[in-house]
């Protein structure tokens, strides 16, 4: 692996790694683009198999941010961080501490805040060393049900364009991951009539939700061969590949999930297939804005309000991909683009 040839290839202004080993601390922080303003991203706590796999991950993670940002329409650029090791540690004061100094290093061109593998106590530790966090106690806290609400609106969009409704009663959703984000999305399908099939590595999650929400429960790799009108990838990423593309039997890919696609082909042929698709990092951008209100003070209703738009920002999308015949991941790329672009003529108008 050559590493400036990556950083090329995915075009970062800048990579930190830092080490503290005595505290257990091995850290990557990606800064992807800071032309929409300083880069904001999570941070992931993830037992690697290689250093390798977790800087690509980063580099890929903060390039998403990027987009996401701006497509959301919100003043951010695009960073991320992933610390290796195992995120079960009761161990985390000093490991999280040490992830703050080397935040901290940056000056505030990177502002963190929870992601898979942390939580909001995680962030605290991470408070007593630097500023430059966001999602803690007395800010905006948990993100996931801005996310999961955004979610929902992601998939009434989705509807709307497929079926001419956005209305979800009797349809059946497949969800895959019943975390936080999961959770809440369940509760706002079920609410709306949906029928729901899920899975997880939970037990405890998927009786929780079975309980709540009358789900039907399936085996982790049984989900994608469900007969079912929409799935939501709401885990980990890459579960749209070769062998679940053999089986799956949806018209709609929507959940919360990053990096829902193995590689970027896999939109196209989902695009083939004639399976709608809503780019991952359009549908899950309500974690972002929940944590940008923080930044500017927004009450709780204005975030929910701004990740409603997503219900609007998707069915502009997904007219994009018409007209231009392209598949609908290429359409939000261009999106995000075109304001990054916009937004960088500008800066250089004013010089």
């Amino acid at each position: 692996m050559n590493t400036f040839d990556l950083l090329s290839e995915y075009g970062h202004e800048q990579v930190v790694f830092w080490s503290e080993p005595e505290l257990g601390y091995r850290g990557i922080i990606a800064i992807h683009d800071s032309t929409l303003g300083p880069a904001l991203g999570g941070t992931r706590f993830w037992n690697y198999a290689s250093d390798e796999e977790a800087l690509v991950d980063v580099l890929r993670l903060s390039r998403g941010m990027t987009y996401k940002a701006a497509v959301a329409g919100v003043n951010l650029g695009g960073g991320k961080s992933v610390i290796v090791g195992d995120n079960r540690t009761r161990d985390r004061e000093m490991i999280f501490r040490a992830h703050g100094r080397a935040v901290e290093s940056l000056g505030g061109r990177y502002y963190t805040a929870e992601d898979v593998g942390t939580s909001v106590d995680d962030m605290e530790f991470v408070r007593m060393e630097t500023d430059s966090v966001v999602g803690i106690y007395g800010g905006s806290g948990d993100p996931s049900p801005v996310t999961a609400y955004g979610t929902f609106q992601g998939i009434r969009a989705c509807a709307e364009r497929r079926w001419g409704s956005a209305e979800l009663a009797g349809k059946h959703v497949t969800v895959q991951g019943l975390g936080n984000v999961g959770y809440h999305l369940c509760a706002l399908l079920h609410d709306e009539g949906a029928r729901l099939t899920v899975t997880d590595i939970d037990q405890d999650r998927i009786s929780r939700v079975r309980e709540d929400f009358g789900a039907q429960v399936v085996g982790p790799d049984e989900i994608y061969a469900v007969d079912a009108d929409i799935y939501a990838p709401c885990a980990l990423g890459a579960t749209i590949n070769d062998d679940t593309l053999k089986v799956l039997k949806t018209e709609i890919v929507a959940g919360a999930a990053n990096n829902q696609l193995d590689r970027d082909e896999h939109g196209d042929a989902l695009h083939k297939r004639d399976i709608l698709y809503a780019p991952d990092y359009v549908i899950n951008a309500g974690g972002l804005i929940n944590v940008y209100g923080e930044l500017h003070d927004w009450s709780s209703d204005r975030s929910r309000r701004k990740a409603g738009d997503i219900f609007r920002t998707l069915l502009r999308i997904f007219e994009i991909a018409e007209e231009h015949s392209l598949p609908t991941a290429e359409a939000a790329d261009r999106l995000a683009e075109e304001r990054i672009h916009q937004v960088r003529y500008l800066s250089r108008s004013f010089v």
